[in-house]
């Protein structure tokens, strides 16, 4: 099986489970591609956490769920040292982050200094626990996930461990149409919450994904490309709208995005739709807007879309 092929089947795969959420998926698969970790947010019940375990299946990877809690320790993530009476030393007990892929499910339910924990992990892909580093597994990705509506009980993340993020993901209710087809699944009995993920036929390893990962790296980029990127930048720092614009890492993201959403389309060059097309989810939780301008209910999505139209595209 080609490289496209096996994307196009791990895409086709999940749009069969997760219904009228295409975008969605590809977008996932660019941040997958782009070794960059994901923040999805949503309303409740629209698949969030289904479409992470799907997706684990689908390229046999190790999968561990965080239920995040205002309760939840930092040591319930990472792990801890615990003495052994029969061997007389400590033995690491490895916390749910020493996995493939971690899905932090409802990680603005839980303080700050629990959120913290991920950070060196998602930065560095390691973990220092006493003193010791231990590296994680090659393939680590996060998927965190938070719901839009609920700020009681709730701790935003800090714009620090915001820029961490590759994508920040917007799940909306489906159209009318693919309601309809759930609604269909469900009368012939399907049903989401006893969806039997070990039946699910595997389709890429865990190899595969490393290998693609590094085609990704090898995707060519014109110099006008560059330019192109950077005058997108430098407009999202000098908007009238914006009070912070995209940082430098986030510019170094944004053209892994773009080389990745080009291998994904069975390019080895990226071209500007390329660099359009993975603009709103790698800005949209980067950029701040002026309070005035919130006052006027402007949305970011909307000044990133103003930005793209301003900047000409290189031919």
């Amino acid at each position: 099986m080609s490289n496209l092929s096996m994307l196009n089947s791990l895409s086709e795969a999940i749009d069969k489970i997760i219904i009228g959420q295409s975008h969605i998926v590809k977008q996932l698969l660019v941040a997958l591609l782009s070794s960059g970790h994901v923040i999805i947010e949503g309303v409740p019940g629209t698949g969030k956490t289904l479409l992470v375990k799907v997706l684990s299946r689908l390229i046999t990877a190790d999968f561990r769920r965080i239920q995040l809690t205002p309760d939840i320790l930092p040591s319930d993530i990472l792990g801890t040292n615990i003495f052994d009476l029969n061997s007389r030393d400590f033995i690491l007990k490895k916390g749910p982050i020493f996995t493939e892929i971690l899905l932090a499910d409802e990680i603005n339910r839980t303080p700050p200094k629990t959120q913290a924990a991920l950070l060196e992990a998602m930065e560095e892909q390691q973990v220092t626990l006493d003193g010791d580093t231990i590296a994680l597994s090659p393939l680590f990705w996060v998927v965190a996930t938070q719901n839009s509506l609920e700020f009681e009980g709730t701790y935003p993340l800090p714009e620090a461990q915001l820029d961490r993020f590759l994508f920040k993901l917007l799940i909306d209710y489906p159209h009318k149409e693919a309601e309809k087809e759930i609604l269909q699944n469900v009368q012939a009995g399907f049903k989401a919450r006893k969806v039997d993920l070990d039946k699910i036929q595997s389709i890429a390893t865990v190899e595969d994904i490393l290998t693609l990962r590094q085609q990704v790296q090898n995707v060519e980029v014109q110099e006008n490309i560059l330019d192109y990127l950077l005058n997108l930048v430098e407009r999202t720092r000098q908007h009238p709208d914006l009070v912070l614009g995209a940082s430098p890492r986030a510019t170094l993201a944004w053209l892994q995005a773009a080389k990745a959403n080009a291998c994904l389309g069975g390019r080895n060059y990226v071209i500007p739709d390329d660099v359009k097309e993975v603009a709103a989810p790698l800005l949209r939780h980067r950029l701040i807007l002026k309070p005035e301008a919130q006052l006027d209910n402007v949305r970011v999505d909307f000044v990133i879309e103003s930005i793209l139209k301003q900047i000409s595209v290189p031919r």
